[in-house]
């Protein structure tokens, strides 16, 4: 099992500090040598030749020291972007900029994992790069650490002198940004904040929204692998760490879209196996661990005339080889016709795991999801849908972990709430609208979008219920199939402008749940229209401005 190397905790650099000492005591040996009146030896230097010589040295300690400073840069600059053609140069660059060396760890293995999925992708450390050549590239993915007192690492002092200095254009870059840092230092990730404000005033949009990392957190890496995995198409990517999986069983599994011209839509409930009690809270995310159907299993065997109930050994543990290829990627059969089990066991790579917003609270008694049956062009289900929504009967047992994501729970007071979503991003603000009620903040404005209001209306019976007792104040939606011409959230979000300022204005975050293309950017451009990019981007620092997209 591949695992992410942990961090070493940000520190001061002791190993300038001690040069700089070294440096200072030949210095004052130099000059405590030329006030030295004592019987000099045979080889001493006499007079001022001591002053000289001890000057020498210092001179010459100093020099070595510069000389390992300039390999240094040379070792940096080594890794800028070489002269290349726009024939040869890749779609996506990965940049990054490490203290530590932990950032440019992570950022080896997201190249890798892009070119693993056969795209072309550059790697080069961000100090080494200007605007002009980041325009260069349709995708950016930086990979950046916080050092000091909230400020850049060393080898990207000189971009933020130079290039962070002033705006950019990049308005032709889609970025995202995988911030490192440490909770326990007021400036938490503050470098990567910063460059994400520098890149939106510089016209870049967003691929998803920024990632931060406390400390190496292994939840916080795999949702970074997870958006990794939807930008290169859902590609398997396998995880770098597993998540610590518990058991739960799938109670109940309801078609929530009859009808629908678009993907049938289910709603999953679940309960853990063993009896536990419900814990999490609105807004955190339900990891899934997705399986094979067993129909998959068995003619993958039967191709290779293979028994799975032959016990093989994997990840210290002994199990069948059919339970492991449920939860494995399936290799090309063809590669491995005479092989034993256990030397196909040992190349196989978990799936990676899958991540849902959790529809539901405690207080519910399940854990609840909605999810939209996903097919690849050629029929086959997405791995984690396809196991929740096709292979996994009720009473299956299905492999979960809660993430927390405090960075989407509902604010503990009982200011106003805009909740803007599309599809199955309904299920996060149904979360958020229940915590809210039951608190008794009734103020919340929800704005949906679905393609026909008579099937896609999700929740359909609740939300109308708790329109009707006033828990909320006002419900507008967008139905894109149902007009003659398209109508999305963020159209139906610009014709009530002025209300969304009014809003705002008393105090209101805004909570958006759902596609990332298309719906989510539609609507940020929007909430630019109604307040600007800089009020948008200091409710966002406030925590009034929050987003779950996928």
């Amino acid at each position: 099992m591949s695992t992410v190397p942990s961090a070493p905790r940000r520190r001061f650099d002791f190993g300038v500090l001690g040069n700089l000492l070294v440096v200072l005591a030949l210095v004052a040996l130099a000059i405590g040598l030329s006030q030295w009146q004592a019987e000099p030896l045979r080889w001493s230097f006499p007079g001022r030749g001591r002053l000289w010589a001890a000057g020498a040295i210092a001179a010459l300690y100093a020099g070595f020291v510069a000389a390992i400073a300039v390999s240094r840069t040379r070792g940096a600059r080594a890794q800028a972007l070489p002269a290349i053609s726009a024939q040869q140069r890749g779609d996506w660059l990965v940049a990054f900029a490490s203290q530590t060396g932990f950032a440019e760890q992570l950022a080896r293995r997201s190249h890798e994992a892009l070119c693993g999925a056969g795209l072309r992708a550059d790697l080069a450390v961000l100090g080494t790069l200007d605007a002009s050549q980041l325009a260069l590239y349709p995708r950016v993915l930086f990979i950046v650490s916080t050092t000091g007192e909230g400020d850049a690492p060393d080898s990207a002092a000189g971009f933020v002198r130079r290039t962070m200095a002033q705006t950019g254009d990049l308005s032709a870059t889609r970025y995202g940004v995988l911030a490192l840092g440490d909770r326990e230092y007021t400036e938490y990730c503050a470098f990567g904040h910063r460059l994400d404000h520098w890149l939106r005033h510089s016209g870049a949009q967003s691929l998803f929204d920024l990632v931060e990392v406390d400390n190496s957190e292994p939840g916080a890496l795999r949702h970074w692998q997870h958006h990794l995995g939807l930008l290169v198409g859902h590609t398997e990517l396998p995880d770098w760490s597993t998540p610590s999986y518990r058991p739960w069983r799938l109670q109940e599994r309801l078609l929530s879209n009859p009808g629908s011209v678009g993907g049938p839509v289910f709603r999953l409930s679940l309960v853990p196996a063993d009896g536990d009690a419900l814990d999490w809270r609105a807004g955190d995310i339900a990891e899934i661990g997705p399986r094979n159907s067993a129909a998959d299993v068995a003619q993958w065997l039967a191709t290779l005339g293979l028994d799975g109930e032959t016990s093989v050994r994997y990840e210290d543990a002994q199990e069948t080889l059919s339970a492991l290829l449920a939860r494995t990627r399936l290799p090309d059969p063809g590669a491995w016709r005479g092989h034993s089990a256990q030397a196909i066991a040992d190349t196989l790579k978990l799936l990676s795991h899958r991540e849902y917003s959790i529809a539901s609270v405690p207080a519910d008694g399940s854990l609840q999801l909605l999810v939209r049956q996903m097919r690849y062009e050629d029929g086959r289900y997405g791995s984690g849908s396809g196991w929740l929504t096709e292979h996994a009967a009720p009473g299956t047992s299905i492999d979960l972990r809660i993430r927390s994501n405090p960075s989407f729970h509902a604010p503990s007071d009982a200011r106003p709430v805009v909740l803007i979503g599309n599809g199955t991003g309904l299920a996060g603000l149904r979360a958020l609208l229940k915590t809210r009620i039951a608190a008794g903040h009734t103020r919340n404005w929800l704005l949906f979008g679905e393609r026909n209001a008579a099937c896609d209306l999700h929740y359909r019976a609740e939300i109308e219920a708790w329109q009707a007792a006033g828990a909320i104040e006002r419900v507008d939606y967008a139905f894109s199939r149902d007009g003659e011409s398209r109508t999305y959230v963020q159209d139906v979000l610009r014709a009530h402008l002025d209300a969304v300022r009014e809003w705002i204005a008393q105090g209101a975050a805004v909570y958006v749940c759902g596609s990332l293309e298309g719906m989510a950017p539609g609507v940020e451009a929007v909430l630019h229209e109604a307040v600007g990019v800089d009020a948008l981007e200091t409710m966002a620092a406030d925590g009034r401005y929050r987003r779950d997209v996928y």
